[in-house]
């Protein structure tokens, strides 16, 4: 890998990792900015949908970001195509410097559900053409480009619904929208294996995630959330998140899982009962404080029943978390004011198991 010459060494690591084995020191990605790097500044964006979905941008935009970066430890040289959510089963999004939203949407609940993918929407073939200038950027390994980004069906019909019609429908309308939810998520499938086969013969790194919460795991596996589960009573989980998270799980057989908040953990007993989930991620709520010794409790609850728990978190929440937890179940991710302060990290940290 270009951008990470001790790549092997960090697949060596992550491998173990996925297996419940440590290898001399925890796994931890570190980031430190990189001084003096010689790239020309990307091109500014035309608008805000070339921001997110203009290939020359986004190819320029990742080589400086990347090579303007140290990719410590098990970090990994790799940028986030967040323009994946146009990949909204037939919404219509809308841009700005932030984020992407959608346009609310009227259902027919007496018609088939019109949430579906489209794979000849303007901004579908857009975000085609993104993935692959940014494929040809990262060429066969120079850094990961990995799964197609996207939202869960659950997610997209409470945003294009709007939150409060999509609760009350699930209340009125439940048998319609289950098919509707299962059906958006076969489709999600069938788009994500569509991206993933026009990069998997010129680019190694197919799989994993990118950017926001780097992932890469000796096998493929696949990656999901429900944000909208914080407003979801636990039988209401099960009854229309968990069989997406079903269809998700039996697709590679291992899932990666974002657990958005405090609100959501209600439903980690139910998650860390599914076979197929190997990881999860905890982003506390603004209202909460950060990764950190305060969630110790909710941590070793994840690693008590085998699984993987990845968080981003401050550098000097690391040391702790590290001494009381199990390390061979722990991805801890992290940044540093520079590349010294990151190495004397990782040395630091072969002495905390």
């Amino acid at each position: 890998m270009l951008y990470k010459p001790d790549w092997s060494e960090a697949q060596r690591r992550l491998t173990a990792l996925w297996h419940g084995a440590l290898c001399e020191r925890p796994c931890i990605q570190v980031t430190a900015p990189l001084p003096d790097v010689n790239l020309p500044p990307a091109p500014e964006p035309a608008d805000d949908e070339a921001r997110w979905l203009d290939p020359a941008y986004l190819a320029a935009a990742a080589r400086r970001s990347i090579a303007g970066t140290w990719w410590g430890g098990e970090a990994i040289p790799s940028m986030l195509l967040q323009g994946g959510w146009v990949n909204c089963l037939g919404g219509r999004p809308h841009f700005t410097p932030e984020t992407i939203w959608f346009e609310q949407r009227s259902v027919d609940f007496n018609q088939p559900s019109a949430f579906r993918h489209d794979p000849s929407s303007p901004w579908t073939r857009e975000y085609r053409a993104a993935l692959e200038a940014l494929c040809a950027a990262a060429g066969w390994d120079d850094f990961l480009v990995g799964s197609p980004g996207g939202l869960p069906a659950n997610d997209l019909l409470a945003q294009q619904m709007g939150v409060e019609a999509f609760m009350l429908a699930l209340l009125d309308q439940p048998a319609w929208m289950e098919r509707a939810i299962t059906q958006g998520a076969r489709d999600q499938i069938a788009a994500k294996h569509e991206y993933q086969a026009l990069i998997r013969q010129r680019h190694a790194f197919w799989y994993g995630n990118a950017g926001w919460m780097p992932f890469w795991a000796p096998e493929p596996y696949n990656t999901t959330q429900s944000d909208v589960s914080c407003m979801l009573s636990p039988a209401m989980y099960e009854r229309f998140v968990v069989p997406e998270l079903d269809i998700v799980g039996a697709d590679h057989g291992a899932l990666w899982y974002h657990l958005d908040g405090g609100d959501a953990r209600q439903h980690l007993p139910r998650l860390l009962t599914l076979p197929y989930l190997r990881v999860v991620q905890y982003t506390p709520a603004p209202c909460e404080p950060p990764n950190g010794p305060e969630h110790l409790e909710m941590y070793r609850m994840i690693q008590a029943a085998g699984r993987i728990i990845h968080i981003d978190l401050p550098a000097e929440n690391v040391e702790p978390l590290v001494r009381e937890l199990n390390p061979a179940l722990l991805l801890l991710q992290t940044h540093c004011a520079s590349r010294e302060e990151g190495e004397r990290l990782l040395e630091a940290s072969r002495g905390w198991v």
